[in-house]
């Protein structure tokens, strides 16, 4: 069962809107330079953080054009961060999905609309029930031209919804690859209560919102 609560202090260190209290090592991640990730068979490779990645994992693979999500963690200034260990906050890692997809089905663009269209913009240090900074929203860049989109959209809806938008926009470092029972834990536990009370609502909510943009098998 996930964890659906953390100190509130916890909660505040790695808040955008108290960038006094960062820790210095988290600053450095966050002023690094991108790394870039090259395509592998034409493949590419995207990295969102965005509250349960039991949830994003799952919300992300039913997206046409998205090959795999793996669950994980990145944002983060530890090396070979755990589940245990990020749930802390001490690790500054949040819980990352990677995405691998077809760039000639799916734009890094679209990509960045299903995130922002699958969460609560303006939640700052969780998504629904999950808090703490291990739950943060955070969009990965790779580039100057991703982190223009990224800027670009999160502008928009901030004007939108006339409200600040929590999601941190980060240069892509590092995926940890998180451990083997957290990939495809909704497809393969659908009726864990967890799965059931907040998993499966925020991914057909998603489904509902944009079904123009699902595989084909999942239209309804």
């Amino acid at each position: 069962m996930k964890k659906l609560l953390s100190v509130l202090t916890i909660a505040l260190l790695f808040s955008c809107h108290n960038q006094a209290q960062v820790n210095p090592k988290q600053q450095a991640v966050i002023d690094a330079e991108p790394v870039t990730v090259p395509l592998k068979d034409g493949k590419a490779k995207a990295y969102f953080a965005s509250g349960c990645f039991w949830c994003v994992e799952a919300i992300f693979e039913s997206v046409k054009g998205v090959d795999e999500s793996i669950s994980g963690y990145s944002g983060g200034f530890s090396k070979n961060p755990t589940y245990e260990a990020s749930n802390t906050g001490k690790t500054g890692h949040a819980e990352a999905v990677e995405i691998i997809y077809d760039p000639e089905i799916i734009s890094f663009k679209e990509l960045v609309d299903v995130y922002f269209g699958s969460q609560i913009p303006t939640q700052v240090n969780g998504q629904g029930p999950d808090h703490g900074s291990q739950y943060r929203s955070i969009i990965f860049y790779q580039n100057n031209e991703q982190k223009k989109i990224i800027e670009d959209k999160k502008a928009a809806l901030a004007k939108e919804l006339d409200a600040v938008i929590a999601a941190e926009v980060y240069p892509f470092q590092k995926f940890w690859i998180a451990e083997d029972y957290h990939q495809n834990y909704e497809r393969l536990h659908p009726n864990q209560g967890y799965i059931q009370g907040v998993s499966i609502p925020r991914l057909n909510k998603f489904k509902a919102k944009f079904p123009e943009l699902l595989k084909s098998d999942l239209k309804h």
